[in-house]
């Protein structure tokens, strides 16, 4: 049976993978801060701490495929709060490089598979997400550089970044915004916002034997958002 682990597991788009995967046939293991109720393995870790990520994957002896899906949000200006910089980044961005650093030695060559859960903010700029932008650009070029250090291994990284996901974190965005779900959709060329299941998809399709052409690449799931002018 096929081994992953899915961080951030427990919920939104997270929890939508991991249910997936076990829909395929997947051992899924989900990594989350907080145990919350879920049918899959479960073991509790910071990915921001390093000596946490260690330990859990220290415990494994195959990840087949690994998807990095814990992160968090927050309103972040320059004249804002340092501390909550320092938890996006951590969160988002170290918590991915201490995750592929640990399942690396673990990963078969040939059909070992990253994925990345970055976003749109990945790919453009928003004035008052600075941390979340900066971490989310760093996880675009971070799975675009371990690729190419991993393709002679045949294992492929890849990077999705959604718009607009029906997550509890887009609903917090909304709040901040002062918008509702409709108005969210509303500026999507679609004209909806894509469901965690959706995301949950792709990443099945780049887990799949038939996309091992498949690496370096940062694939929005934006409704068409990015092509605006």
């Amino acid at each position: 049976m096929r081994r992953a682990v899915v961080t951030g597991g427990t919920r939104g788009i997270g929890r939508a993978t991991a249910d997936r995967l076990r829909e395929e046939r997947w051992e899924v293991l989900v990594l989350a801060r907080q145990p919350a109720e879920t049918p899959h393995r479960f073991a509790a870790c910071d990915v921001a701490d390093a000596d946490a990520v260690r330990a859990v994957f220290g415990g494994l002896d195959r990840v087949d495929a690994l998807v990095n899906c814990a992160g968090i949000a927050g309103t972040n200006r320059l004249d804002g709060d340092d501390a909550l910089w320092h938890a996006i980044i951590g969160s988002n961005l170290h918590g991915t490089y201490h995750c592929c650093k640990a399942a690396l030695p673990l990963l078969p060559d040939g059909i070992g598979r990253i994925v990345n859960i970055a976003s749109v903010l990945g790919l453009r700029g928003v004035p008052d997400q600075t941390a979340y932008c900066a971490a989310k650009h760093g996880v675009v070029g971070f799975t675009r550089a371990l690729a190419m250090a991993l393709a002679p291994r045949g294992i492929t990284v890849n990077a999705l970044c959604p718009g607009w996901v029906d997550t509890g974190m887009a609903a917090q965005r909304y709040r901040e915004l002062g918008i509702t779900p409709d108005q969210a959709a509303a500026g999507v060329p679609t004209g909806r916002v894509a469901s965690p299941q959706e995301v949950a998809d792709a990443v099945v399709w780049l887990l799949r034997p038939d996309s091992r052409g498949i690496t370096g690449h940062a694939l929005p799931i934006d409704g068409g958002g990015l092509a605006l002018p």
